[in-house]
């Protein structure tokens, strides 16, 4: 198939290329710098000028495609509302560029804030529809896009994507612990996080294609159902010789920044459902396994 992906040369999208690629797919990414056009191109991947503003170029791009796998995120907690408008602008494009041809249509979404105190499955409804709410609303938006003919299938990725080189949630969690001489947790850290390595995560997305699952489809990249806080904070106070120690929660802010909003927040997802429906299993190293690694502190 002909895959156009945006987030291409992303954390998760790097690794999703790979896959496309290795499994015989042609692919087509979002390149918004020369640099990332550079690093498609030696790949063996087209690269699509353009970001996640560029609506008109990210519609043309999708109506040339056989597939399209959105990864691409803002992620701009400085101004939330903006990267909202910009992932709802990105999917509407997208679904009305593949409106009525059944073309698949693989969609980023995250675990974070979906069923907080209980572990989420692949049947939960996200609750957050409209521009104004997290992502701007884009799973449900993407999901009413199946009435239209397009073959959205959803993929909920872990809080934490892990692996060498990795520079999200977890990464800041570490830096966090280095900058402040403990490594903490909140509260009595029973919230939990689910995990999947990067290379798992990435299979997902690929088989989602390969699998030719069903429209209206949600899957789950979570290899681990619910890692407590605290005991990230234990393998990680481990790997940078620190005291392990609690955070009272009306601390939590001023001590991890914005990071605590996360990492107070229970968000435990099981992944049976996704296993069953791609034959998925995880490969990758478990998240205390890659601590231990090393690569983290480096």
């Amino acid at each position: 198939m002909r895959v156009f992906v945006t987030g291409a040369t992303g954390w998760i999208g790097s690794a999703v290329v790979d896959e496309l690629l290795g499994a015989g797919h042609e692919v087509a990414g979002l390149a918004r710098s020369d640099a990332s056009a550079t690093a498609l191109a030696a790949k063996g991947a087209r690269a699509v000028r353009g970001d996640l503003d560029d609506l008109g170029g990210i519609r043309g791009a999708a109506a040339a495609a056989d597939a399209v796998v959105h990864l691409a995120n803002k992620h701009d907690f400085a101004d939330q509302a903006g990267t909202n408008k910009a992932e709802r602008g990105a999917v509407q494009a997208i679904t009305d560029a593949l409106a009525g041809s059944g073309r698949p249509f693989v969609v980023a979404s995250g675990l974070a804030f979906l069923t907080p105190g209980r572990v989420a499955t692949e049947q939960d409804r996200s609750p957050f529809h409209g521009v104004d709410s997290l992502r701007g609303g884009s799973e449900n938006l993407a999901l009413e896009a199946v009435e239209r003919g397009v073959g959205t299938v959803v993929t909920r990725f872990a809080p934490t994507v892990h692996g060498a080189g990795d520079h999200g949630f977890l990464a800041g969690i570490v830096a966090t612990a280095r900058d402040r001489g403990v490594s903490a947790y909140i509260g009595d850290g029973t919230d939990r996080w689910a995990a999947v390595h990067r290379g798992d995560a990435a299979r997902v997305v690929r088989l989602a294609l390969d699998r030719e699952v069903a429209a209206g489809t949600t899957l789950h990249a979570a290899a681990e159902d619910g890692i407590p806080t605290r005991r990230i904070a234990e393998v990680i106070g481990r790997g940078l010789g620190l005291p392990v120690v609690s955070v009272p929660v009306g601390e939590a802010a001023g001590h991890f920044g914005w990071l605590a909003k996360f990492y107070g927040t229970d968000m435990a997802a099981s992944s049976e459902a996704t296993r069953t429906v791609l034959g998925w299993t995880p490969q990758g190293p478990s998240l205390a396994e890659d601590l231990d690694g090393g690569h983290y502190y480096r």
